[in-house]
């Protein structure tokens, strides 16, 4: 959810597309160094007409509505896998080499930090050995953690009154401000932006550290301890992504072609060698595609839930209880960042990952919840929960600012990014991939999302001639029971096959490896990961109990 903040693309062969001071689309050409320096993005199909003004809004209004939108079903999507989705994402995403601008940097530090790859540099960083990264280090080998402050709600109670070590991020904790000493002490505070995908964040920071310590335990040299440990948590990570992640929200019948036959579309003749792009499709709109998974409230835990002490867990809260768009504090306000009184995560408001994610998948039914305590994600579809349609000034890097009210809404700002950066529609990228486009009918009427049946007949005639890419397929996943198909599953299928490929630890360039960290040889889902990270126990999972 924090993507679409970026202000410019660098798209190889075109320029730089941003927009201009009356927020007009420009394309400026690039110079040597900004070309070196730009995260590189590449397009699958033709430039695409601009959609105008009137219709955008017409779409963001119908997609934000605040219908009652179904959650997943076929079979269900765990709420959890939303905001992995989110660190997924801000592992491809992340610009690794900010800090070192203007310093001694090699022409091959540059590309990888700058190339879409699943190696986790978003958890990493550049390594413990590296000056400006150490900080996130405990010691040369184990990620720091950080600890939770005690909170005096529910009032007596004594598990949230209390510190909990290892529950929160690490925090810089010094600085003259408040925001400054809130900021989470990892590579990328993106993951800090709610608090979903903070305590997302925090369980691979666990996961590492267990890794490291089995691997010592067994006898590895302190010498080679943390290059075994990141590869051995690196390729199981790409595991759970290739076979839990990506079928969950794409035609599974896609994901296998694309992994057993390879790519047909983008960079389909490269070497893993060579320096690889993303597709402006895929980050301006089908991997967008996790906006539509997210819920408007969450049973959080046994404090904030649906009967508890607390309140639900509304999606604000999520923002207002991180570092980065929040305050971690009930007593502060989103848009002041130095208002509220903690500067640490409040105890009670530690995730509960058996409400997140279902563990009787591993075969852990002493881990379930009751159905209705437990969150599926929203089914992949053209509708947003209400809430998303005024976003907190500080998730997307506006605080100070008075922007216009529709510059708000998260499915305005979709379509605008797309306008920019000249996006094909659907129907071009269905003829470039030779896939049949879907009929009027269906991107009109649709299967349960987002109403149409009211625009304007003008409206109506330029969106099913000129389909804005993003609505296109989550319209296809929504015809598809909520995944992901045709074009929309055909290109984050190959991207991130392709950002395996060219990571520098990849289980596609050796196509032997197998987990060792999960039930068999041949299973490694996000449960299994939880389970290794927090050794099984249910006090672990859930420190605040039932």
């Amino acid at each position: 959810m924090k993507r679409h903040i970026r202000e410019d693309y660098y798209v190889v062969g075109e320029g730089i597309l941003g927009f201009d001071e009356k927020k007009k689309p420009v394309c400026r050409r690039p110079s040597t160094i900004a070309e070196t320096r730009k995260f590189r993005f590449s397009r699958l199909g033709e430039q695409g007409e601009p959609v105008d003004d009137a219709l955008r809004m017409a779409l963001a209004t119908a997609m934000t509505s605040g219908a009652n939108q179904p959650d997943s079903s076929g079979p269900p999507i765990p709420a959890g896998f939303t905001y992995l989705g989110q660190f997924i994402d801000h592992d491809l995403t992340l610009d690794n080499t900010a800090a070192a601008l203007g310093e001694d940097v090699t022409v091959a530090e540059l590309i990888q930090g700058r190339s879409p790859a699943l190696d986790l540099d978003n958890l990493y960083g550049r390594g413990p050995q590296n000056p400006e990264d150490r900080k996130f280090y405990s010691d040369a080998i184990h990620l720091k953690v950080g600890t939770t402050a005690p909170a005096e709600f529910p009032a007596n109670d004594p598990l949230t009154n209390r510190e909990f070590e290892g529950f929160d991020l690490p925090r810089v904790g010094v600085g003259s401000s408040k925001a400054e000493r809130r900021a989470a002490l990892i590579p990328d505070r993106r993951n800090d932006e709610n608090l979903a995908v903070a305590q997302t964040h925090l369980a691979f920071i666990r996961f590492h550290n267990r890794v490291v310590d089995v691997l010592a335990g067994k006898g590895v040299p302190s010498t080679f301890l943390f290059a075994a440990a990141r590869k051995l948590v690196v390729t199981h990570y790409q595991w759970m992504i290739r076979t839990d992640f990506l079928p969950r929200i794409v035609d599974a019948e896609i994901v296998e072609d694309v992994f057993r036959h390879g790519r047909r579309f983008f960079e389909p003749r490269a070497c893993s060698d060579d320096r690889p792009t993303m597709p402006i499709e895929f980050s301006v709109a089908a991997y967008r595609l996790g906006h539509s998974m997210i819920r408007g409230a969450y049973q959080w835990n046994r404090v904030f839930r649906a009967g508890g002490p607390g309140p639900i867990a509304s999606l604000a809260l999520l923002f207002t209880f991180s570092g980065t768009s929040g305050v971690l504090s009930p007593d502060g306000s989103l848009d002041d960042p130095e208002s509220g009184s903690f500067e640490h995560l409040p105890s009670n408001w530690i995730a509960d990952f058996r409400r997140l994610y279902d563990f009787s998948e591993a075969g852990r039914n002493d881990l379930r919840v009751d159905g209705r305590e437990s969150n599926q994600a929203k089914r992949i579809d053209t509708q947003l929960v209400d809430p998303l349609k005024q976003l907190p000034l500080g998730a997307f890097g506006g605080r100070g600012t008075s922007p216009h009210e529709q510059e708000l809404n998260l499915a305005f700002r979709n379509l605008t990014r797309a306008n920019m950066v000249k996006l094909a529609s659907g129907q071009q990228m269905a003829k470039t991939m030779g896939i049949q486009p879907l009929t009027a009918s269906q991107i009109i009427g649709g299967n349960g999302g987002a109403v149409l049946g009211g625009l304007p007949k003008a409206q109506t005639d330029a969106l099913v001639a000129h389909t804005p890419l993003w609505f296109y397929i989550l319209r296809e996943a929504e015809l598809k029971n909520g995944r992901l198909t045709g074009v929309g599953g055909r290109i984050v299928a190959e991207v991130f096959h392709r950002a395996m490929e060219v990571s520098r630890i990849s289980i596609l360039r050796d196509p032997g490896w197998r987990p060792s960290l999960g039930p068999d040889a041949s299973t490694f889902r996000m449960v299994d990961l939880l389970l290794f990270a927090f050794e099984g126990k249910a006090e672990l999972l859930n420190p605040l109990g039932s």
